[in-house]
């Protein structure tokens, strides 16, 4: 689409899940593409990703570090790291199994490398699955939150920071969060300068 909009070549540097919304880099020349993609293999591409997850973590900030595999057809596993935070905690009145009420946590994610679905795997290694996540969550907390009129996967690339592949200079990105997101957000009082 968007190559059809500028009439110009696109070279994609880093992917996001389709039901991921937010920041992505792109560039317009081989050149700038090249230069991009070392820098992101160089990890000097910060990536700041938002989500909601169901349970409240029992850490302020804490690091997954569990080798994945690269995805259907791709059976090696590799090194895989990921950082979070958790921003704020919510509870719905809800009950969900034993429980009379159901919890949920805004975290702020930073994948150190580059797995297949990274963050939604980590999630789900820690049991504290992504709340829209239709592969990798729980069904129960999705559906939860589809009542509540939210019907994506609530994972949102917030930041992204790069150097500029000319000068150096280190460039921001900052993507609002869109409407579904936002609902979320209002469903504990969630201000949204937590991001």
């Amino acid at each position: 689409l968007l190559r059809a909009q500028l009439d110009r070549p696109i070279f994609l540097i880093h992917r996001l899940d389709r039901a991921t919304s937010g920041c992505l880099l792109l560039a317009f020349d081989r050149e700038t593409a090249s230069a991009l993609g070392k820098a992101l293999m160089g990890g000097e591409v910060l990536k700041d990703y938002l989500t909601v997850c169901r349970g409240w973590p029992a850490e302020l900030s804490w690091r997954v570090d569990h080798d994945l595999d690269g995805g259907p057809g791709k059976p090696v596993k590799k090194p895989a790291v990921t950082d979070f935070q958790r921003l704020a905690t919510g509870e719905l009145s809800v009950p969900i199994g034993e429980f009379t009420s159901s919890r949920y946590a805004l975290l702020r994610c930073q994948p150190q490398t580059g797995r297949f679905r990274q963050i939604r795997r980590h999630l789900k290694h820690l049991s504290h699955h992504m709340i829209g996540d239709t592969s990798h969550g729980d069904g129960r907390h999705n559906r939860i939150f589809r009542m509540q009129g939210v019907h994506r996967m609530l994972l949102h690339a917030v930041r992204l920071s790069f150097p500029h592949p000319a000068t150096g200079e280190r460039i921001e990105a900052v993507a609002p969060l869109d409407a579904e997101f936002r609902k979320a957000f209002a469903l504990f009082g969630w201000e949204e300068d937590l991001r």
